[in-house]
């Protein structure tokens, strides 16, 4: 569903606004967003913000995740065209804690990031508040927002009574401005430190502290990085109140559409009980609040939304005779309590039945590092896993017959506590599918978002990741807004990635919205489908280790103003043949008075074919030929391709070809050439027998190729009819000896006006130094001609005795007849 809050109010005013800045399309393209400030806001109020990025100057739309937020006065700054500013009404019971927004452009879609809202009034923080001595007064359930600078420590105090609960939850590294690893201290006025804390499970890198006052009196906060570093964007949102913190809530899952009592655990909170309404539909991104009479948590615990309901743990249960009897499917829930307690659970297992085995536990935030084991009935071990999950534990078991069966969850590292909370899901093998656009840089969210010009064309590779199935995907088209039409073939079985091509008609509305991009299996009796999500990496640091990131699963499509460039394949007449190459051509038509170079890519590359990783249009030019290859085992089939191209337009402006044709057919010939040998200074022949794969018509010609330096051939031409072709190579005497063994055939067919080019065959030319003459040995005399002899007679034939016998019987035979 569209989730766009602009007010309607508000548009003439837009219009008006922007007619009077007069922003030049060539002025303000491909908008970037570094963050909001301020980084976040009280619900129930309107809130001025800023926008820091880069060309967004003619912002026409903020888009937002989810709903409770209107907003007003979107209007650019005319002295910085990388700002614009928006008034924002958050409504009263809009979610607390994490929400993403998108600035829309006249030209394009800004990266989404994040913005808080939290419950209290907010207050800055005021220096000097660095010493003990000179904290900052502040009232309790305040927010209050800072900065940490290099070494800096930030003091606030506030007054408690006897029994008050006094908490402060902060976020610092989730604002994901810089890494601030916040810490987080409570003190009494002798400077005694009731409670602190650094990196808290609950919240990661960020922490929350609670305590319950002992006396009457003043109490204050610290608040410093944990290294004492810091800069002047290490922002920091701190949350002082009396509400609940718990670090954990069990059980972390229940049962969709149900109503579901849970107990809240941890710092200050002494099992708190609480019913939920818990929604219908699944949502990864689901979190249930504590509150009592002190307030409301500023942020969350994590609650997994599950199809069927729930078994629990009964103590004492750390051993198999007293294992906790649950019931399939029903999630097993518990809590690993004490240093070294392992969790024993006896169930049902079914003969031929195949689970997948999951526990959930830093997953929900819980500290606990599960160990997971499973028992047949005669306590024999039959499979175990400790981090499979990150550093949670999954593995698939096939139960080979009906019966008892115990499952065993324990620490890593035999500790525990009243928060090591976990949840084992066993669920049959489901298939699932996950749409999503590969990413061009490992931080970055660059053409993560469909943005089309009027007239003209955006593409993208769509990637899907299958689980548990195979098949092939379509697309789903009815989401796509008014204006736009996408166009893709459905992706084949045997990979995981389609072109897409979305088209925007000439008087498309020039609009934008967040879509649910779905795919879903081809045959329609599968009822596997997937939806588009997308990961935002907020904050690496060294190693690459990610501390804070943020996912959505739905993607901007907008359609922007006219591009002054535009894109067409000219479609090959001939195949690319394994073994070959091709040049295709791609031309650009221009607007009058636009001559800018443009960069080309060719993302989607079919199974086995190449292509460099860009090439450009030069200034002025009006087309290009992209170099693509195949290689021996690339997949025969007629496949959809697009480039896509970008050129400055005040920034990058992206726009593709149209899904062109590309045909990868097998080799037309395979070529066998003889292996030769010669002196330096002389010639020798390379003998190459023909077999032809696909009879063509007409001359085709064959090259010889890698011969080394001062070797010299001439081409040959063959025909279908040809079986062997024969090479004349000749030698200099300064030919490099040795064995050459990189000499290969270049085909080249011409066909339909085009050329078919592949490679094929090849062998060794062996470059020998002539023999020397032995010492000492005379030079050998020239031949000298010999003159004709007459040809003498052949002596006659000597008789064996018995054949002078018989000769002689013969004429005694005549001369008796006579």
């Amino acid at each position: 569903m569209l989730q766009k809050y602009t007010s309607s109010v508000c548009t003439g005013v837009l219009a008006i606004a922007f007619s009077l800045l007069l922003v030049d399309l060539s002025e303000a393209a491909s908008p970037g967003l570094n963050y909001v400030r301020p980084r976040g806001g009280q619900r129930g109020t309107e809130v001025s913000l800023t926008f820091i990025g880069a060309r967004l100057s003619d912002a026409v739309e903020i888009l937002s995740y989810k709903k409770g937020f209107e907003f007003k006065e979107i209007k650019g700054n005319p002295k910085n065209a990388n700002v614009c500013t928006a008034i924002v009404k958050i409504a009263p019971d809009c979610a607390l804690g994490e929400h993403t927004f998108q600035v829309r452009t006249k030209s394009g879609v800004s990266d989404y990031k994040t913005f808080w809202v939290g419950q209290f009034p907010e207050v800055a923080e005021k220096e000097p508040n660095s010493k003990f001595e000179t904290p900052q007064a502040i009232e309790l359930n305040h927010t209050v927002t800072g900065v940490i600078q290099n070494e800096d420590v930030d003091y606030f105090v506030v007054n408690a009574k006897k029994g008050q609960r006094i908490s402060a939850e902060i976020e610092g590294v989730r604002l994901a401005t810089t890494l601030l690893d916040p810490y987080v201290a409570i003190l009494d006025e002798k400077r005694f430190e009731l409670k602190a804390e650094d990196d808290l499970p609950l919240l990661r890198n960020d922490t929350a502290v609670s305590v319950v006052a002992p006396a009457d009196g003043k109490y204050t906060i610290l608040v410093r990085d944990s290294s004492y570093r810091g800069n002047g964007a290490a922002f920091y949102r701190l949350h002082v109140g009396t509400y609940p913190r718990p670090t954990a809530v069990y059980p972390a899952g229940g049962q969709l559409g149900t109503k579901q009592k849970v107990t809240f655990k941890g710092n200050t909170v002494n099992n708190l009980v609480q019913e939920f309404q818990l929604p219908n539909k699944p949502d990864d991104d689901f979190r249930l609040f504590a509150s009592d009479a002190g307030g409301s948590a500023p942020s969350g615990n994590v609650f997994r939304l599950f199809p069927h309901g729930n078994s629990f743990e009964k103590e004492p249960n750390n051993e198999f005779k007293q294992a906790s009897v649950a019931t399939l499917p029903n999630a097993f829930n518990g809590i690993i309590e004490k240093a070294g307690d392992i969790d024993y659970f006896k169930f049902q297992g079914k003969k031929n039945q195949t689970l997948e085995i999951e526990c959930y536990s830093r997953r929900i935030r819980s500290p606990l590092d599960p160990v997971m084991a499973l028992y047949n009935a005669k306590f024999q071990r039959l499979a175990a896993n400790d981090d499979s999950r990150g550093p949670d534990s999954y593995f698939r078991y096939k139960f080979p017959a009906d019966g008892e069966y115990y499952l065993s969850i324990t620490d890593h590292l035999a500790r525990g506590g009243e928060d090591f909370i976990y949840r084992v899901e066993m669920l049959p093998v489901t298939a699932s599918l996950d749409l999503g656009i590969p990413r061009n840089a490992r931080y970055s969210q660059e053409r993560q978002r469909i943005v089309v010009a009027r007239g003209n064309r955006f593409a993208a590779v769509i990637s899907v990741a299958r689980k548990n199935f195979g098949g092939e995907i379509v697309l789903d088209p009815s989401n796509i807004p008014k204006g736009i039409k996408m166009i893709a073939e459905p992706m084949a079985a045997n990979l995981t990635t389609m072109p897409v091509v979305f088209e925007a008609a000439a008087d498309a509305p020039v609009e934008g919205e967040l879509i649910a991009l779905k795919g879903r299996h081809a045959d329609p009796k599968q009822k596997i489908e997937g939806v588009f999500k997308n990961r935002a990496d907020l904050v690496r640091v060294r190693n690459n280790q990610l501390l804070w990131l943020k996912d959505v699963a739905q993607i901007p499509v907008a359609v922007v103003e006219e591009l002054p460039f535009k894109l067409d394949i000219v479609e090959p007449k001939v195949p690319l043949t394994r073994s070959g190459s091709m040049q295709l051509k791609v031309v650009v038509t221009r607007k009058e008075g636009f001559d800018k170079p443009i960069t080309l890519q060719f993302p989607f590359r079919p199974p086995g074919v190449g292509a460099s990783s860009r090439v450009t249009i030069p200034k002025g030019k009006n087309e290009a030929f992209y170099p693509l290859n195949a290689n021996g085992n690339a997949q025969i089939k007629k496949w959809k391709v697009f480039v896509i191209g970008s050129a400055d337009v005040g920034g990058a402006a992206w726009v593709s070809s149209q899904l062109a044709s590309l045909e990868v057919a097998d080799s037309f010939v395979d070529l066998k050439l003889a292996r030769s040998a010669v002196e330096q200074g002389k010639e020798t022949e390379i003998l190459c027998t023909v077999s032809m794969k696909n009879p063509f018509e007409g001359d085709a010609k064959i090259k010889l190729v890698g011969l080394p330096p001062k070797v010299t051939t001439t081409d040959i031409s063959f025909n279908k009819e040809s079986k062997e072709v024969v090479f004349k190579v000749k030698t200099d005497p300064a030919s490099p000896q040795g064995r050459h063994k990189s000499l290969f055939c270049q085909v080249e067919i011409p066909m339909n006006g085009e050329t078919v080019v592949h490679t094929t065959g090849r062998t060794e030319l062996r470059i020998d130094k002539p023999a020397p003459p032995k010492k000492n040995e005379p030079p050998k005399p020239k031949p000298v001609a010999k003159k004709a002899q007459p040809k003498k007679e052949a002596p006659p034939k000597r008789l064996t005795r018995l054949e002078k016998l018989r000769l002689e019987a013969q004429k005694r035979l005549e001369s008796g007849s006579k």
